[in-house]
């Protein structure tokens, strides 16, 4: 953890909680810490890049969070540079909860996991939204993956103020498809080897 996410995160509340359950003295030190913790580095750079889908949560006008999920190839979610991510928002159910809070507080969150290493990355930044003005076009047509076929309705930037990763304690390893697909294609290259071979030793059997 950086020295913003301590900045951002541990308000007066919240370090009365960590004073109260004996963690406050440990997270002090990380708020006089030398890492700043707000540009991504090339671990972090590489866990987005990697992503097919991600959490992204939102603040209501009336307080109340809101969290969407946001899917897609790998790398729909774009690094621009160690502070900027970029995205296209596909048009889904056609609610606009998460592009109607954004344009009351631009505060951000996501929520990345990579569930077969049990990772988890936590960003706080602020979103810029663009749709119908002079840069969306560009910014869309530079965000959006090949191939696509939905309709696109805008870009969003999110502008990094800090991150942190999560202990891996507690969290499910689950796998996609492919990550499945990738993990036993060995196993069944042996199965046909031997498939093969007994094959043939039933026809020098039967000769």
């Amino acid at each position: 953890m950086g020295r913003r996410y301590a900045e951002l995160a541990f308000t007066p509340l919240v370090k009365a909680q960590q004073q109260k359950h004996g963690s406050r003295h440990a997270y002090e030190r990380v708020e006089q810490s030398f890492i700043p913790g707000s540009h991504l580095g090339a671990d972090e750079q590489t866990m987005v890049c990697t992503r097919d889908s991600f959490y992204m949560a939102t603040v209501s006008e009336t307080g109340w969070p809101y969290i969407q999920h946001r899917g897609g190839p790998k790398g729909f979610l774009h690094v621009l540079d160690d502070q900027t991510l970029g995205f296209v928002d596909l048009r889904g159910n056609m609610q606009y909860v998460s592009a109607g809070n954004l344009e009351h507080n631009d505060r951000i969150a996501l929520f990345l996991m990579d569930y077969p290493s049990q990772s988890r990355l936590k960003i706080l930044g602020h979103a810029e939204v663009h749709e119908d003005d002079d840069q969306a076009r560009q910014l869309i047509e530079m965000l959006r993956m090949p191939g696509e076929k939905s309709p696109t309705e805008r870009a969003i930037l999110i502008h990094v103020e800090a991150f942190d990763w999560n202990c891996t304690q507690h969290i499910t390893p689950r796998y996609t498809q492919e990550e499945l697909n990738s993990a036993i294609e060995p196993v069944q290259r042996r199965i046909e080897e031997l498939e093969r071979e007994n094959a043939r030793l039933r026809g020098c059997i039967s000769a």
